[in-house]
C-alpha cells in the first residue's frame, strides 16, 4: 500500500525494486530551527547495524537508491532521506539554500538516528554530505561520494532564475523529452532508461511547489562554495566513480582522492554518472568492505 503523500502515478511502477521502495517510504514530522511547524520529511529505513544515510542528487528523490538500499540493508542499517525542498519532503519554506538543507538534515539525524553515520551522497547529495560532515564532524563516521559534486560548479540554470525566465527554465526541465535526454546522459548503457526509470525520476515533480523550490535553491548558488573546503575533510572517505561519467566527467574523481587525506578511489567500469543505479552490486561491493574495515573499528 502506498503512502498518502505519494502521487497516484506511483501505482504504475513496474520494477520490483521500485515497487518495494515506494511501499516502504514514510514521512516524519521533523522539528527544526527553520520553521515553527515541523517539516514533513520522506525517508526509508531498512536493516540493522552501522547506520548509513543516503542522500540523493539534484532534482531527484530517494527513489534513485531503489537498487542499492536492499543490497546494503543485508549487512547494515540503511537510511535514505529526501533533502529539504527535494523529492517528497516539504517545500513550503520561502528560503531554500545549502544552509537550510544542512540544518534540516541535522534535525533529521538527531530525531531519527542519533548516532554517527556513514553519509553516502550521490552527485549533489555528495556535496550536501561534505557540507554536513565539515559542520557536524561528530555526527559522521565516514563519507561515501558517488560521482559527487563539490568541485564542479552548480547548475547553469542559476543564470536564468529571474522572472519570467525562471518559470520557462523549470518548465523546460520538467519536459519528459528533456528528462529522458538527461537520463540517457547519466547512464553508460542507455537500456537502463526504461519507462519505470523515467517514472521514478519524475514522480516528485507532482509534489506541491516543485517549481518554486527548484527556483529558490538554484538562485541560492547551490554548493559552489565547497571547492576550497574539501581538503578539510578528515573522516575516512570512499570515492566511487563511474568510468564513463558524461555528466561530471572523470577528472574530479582524482581531485577528490588527492584533496582528501584519508580517502580511497574505486572506479566502476562500464558505468556512467549513477553507479548506484547502473551497477548497484558493484557499488554495494565497494561500500560494505569500506564500512567493515574503516568504520566499524572507529565506532564505540
Amino acid at each position: 500500500m502506498l503512502s498518502a503523500f505519494l502521487p497516484a502515478a506511483a501505482a504504475a511502477l513496474t520494477e520490483d525494486t521500485s515497487i518495494q521502495l515506494v511501499q516502504q517510504m514514510q514521512q516524519a514530522a521533523i522539528a527544526t530551527p527553520l520553521s515553527p511547524q515541523p517539516i514533513s520529511t520522506a525517508f526509508v529505513c531498512q536493516g540493522e547495524g552501522v547506520p548509513l544515510l543516503l542522500l540523493p542528487g539534484f532534482d531527484s528523490s530517494l527513489l534513485e537508491f531503489r537498487r542499492l538500499v536492499p543490497l546494503l540493508a543485508q549487512q547494515v542499517q540503511t537510511w535514505a532521506v529526501d533533502l529539504l525542498g527535494f523529492g517528497f519532503s516539504d517545500r513550503s519554506l520561502p528560503t531554500l539554500d545549502p544552509g537550510a538543507i544542512k540544518l534540516h538534515l541535522h534535525s533529521f539525524w538527531q530525531q531519527q538516528i542519533g548516532r554517527p553515520v556513514v553519509l553516502v551522497g550521490a552527485s549533489m547529495g555528495g556535496a550536501a554530505a561534505i557540507d554536513f560532515a565539515l559542520t557536524y564532524p561528530e555526527c559522521v563516521a565516514g563519507l561515501v561520494l558517488l560521482d559527487s559534486a563539490g568541485f564542479a560548479a552548480g547548475p547553469a540554470m542559476g543564470r536564468l532564475m529571474f522572472p519570467p525566465l525562471d518559470s520557462w527554465a523549470t518548465a523546460f526541465l520538467a519536459s519528459p523529452g528533456v528528462r529522458r535526454r538527461i537520463s540517457e546522459q547519466a547512464y553508460c548503457d542507455r537500456a537502463f532508461v526504461t519507462a519505470d526509470a523515467q517514472l521514478c525520476a519524475s514522480l516528485h515533480l507532482q509534489s506541491p511547489r516543485w517549481k518554486e523550490a527548484l527556483i529558490a535553491f538554484t538562485k541560492s548558488g547551490g554548493y559552489n562554495f565547497l571547492n576550497q573546503k574539501i581538503p578539510q575533510i578528515t573522516c575516512p572517505t570512499l570515492i566511487i566513480w563511474g568510468r564513463q561519467d558524461r555528466i561530471l566527467g572523470i577528472k574530479d574523481a582524482a581531485r577528490f582522492e588527492q584533496a582528501i587525506v584519508n580517502s580511497q578511489l574505486v572506479w566502476i567500469e562500464q558505468c556512467g554518472h549513477v553507479p548506484h543505479l547502473e551497477k548497484p552490486q558493484e557499488t554495494a561491493a565497494a561500500i560494505l568492505p569500506f564500512v567493515n574495515t574503516h568504520i566499524l573499528q572507529s565506532l564505540p
